[in-house]
């Protein structure tokens, strides 16, 4: 199975639990600390994690609560950034999943796969 090209360094790529596929969607992420939202696009997502575009992402290791956006959907879960990549986006990895929001999840990796299939072929 291919997947996305990888976003990060080498190091971040082997670290993945499983793969991301390209997922488009909204999100909104608060950074603990100071409470601010903020805007951006999810470009991919997994199981455990997504890669958020954005011009100013926060600093490795910032905690932050996300929520994702579709037409019909949404999720939310505490998350920690893993890289920052200036004026691009940043990686999120997920913590701490509510059981209620697994369902969503799961349906968006399920179509994402179809879709990536359906391009391959």
């Amino acid at each position: 199975m291919t997947t996305s090209a990888p976003r990060g360094n080498r190091s971040e790529v082997d670290r993945r639990r499983t793969p991301r596929y390209p997922f488009v969607a909204t999100a909104e992420i608060v950074e603990r600390i100071s409470g601010t939202p903020m805007h951006a696009r999810v470009s991919d997502l997994s199981l455990y994690g997504c890669y958020l575009d954005m011009s100013n992402p926060l600093p490795s290791g910032t905690h932050v609560f996300v929520r994702i956006f579709t037409d019909t959907d949404f999720f939310e879960a505490d998350a920690t950034v893993l890289y920052s990549q200036a004026n691009l986006g940043m990686g999120l990895a997920f913590r701490d999943v509510k059981p209620h929001f697994l369902p969503t999840l799961q349906k968006w990796l399920l179509q994402a796969m179809q879709e990536m299939h359906k391009a391959e072929h």
